[in-house]
């Protein structure tokens, strides 16, 4: 399959920038000090939040990786498995939006959405 083909792997790179859109937000301004990247003292409020939505989105990639990688090995449908990429990263988004934005009940079912989502990745080949 070609990677120009495949909107789950363009998802993937998507889904690998999303950490650094979020950690931007909670290190834009000048309140940061690049001093000392790590200091969570120095977040508070929203910016606080988008460096939690930062470390949740790595977390979330290596499951979602292999939930596309092996669909594709496996030889699930190119449209389902596409389909449900682009579920994944729209609720990944909301995900963190809903956490900057200190809405914690919406950033759980979209957290729950981006799992069944997920899930249904790695169950693909079984249903193609």
């Amino acid at each position: 399959m070609s990677l120009a083909l495949s909107a789950a792997y363009w998802c993937v790179l998507i889904a690998c920038l999303l950490p650094y859109i979020w950690v931007g937000v909670a290190k834009w301004g000048p309140h940061y000090q690049n001093d000392q990247p790590r200091d969570l003292d120095q977040y508070q409020g929203f910016r606080r939040r988008a460096h939690h939505a930062h470390t949740n989105a790595f977390e979330a990639l290596p499951f979602f990786i292999a939930a596309v990688v092996m669909a594709h090995q496996f030889g699930a449908g190119g449209l389902w498995v596409d389909g449900l990429a682009v579920l994944w990263v729209l609720f990944r988004i909301g995900h963190g939006l809903a956490y900057i934005t200190d809405r914690a009940t919406l950033r759980s079912l979209l957290w729950v959405g981006a799992f069944i989502a997920n899930l249904a990745l790695f169950l693909a080949p079984a249903f193609s």
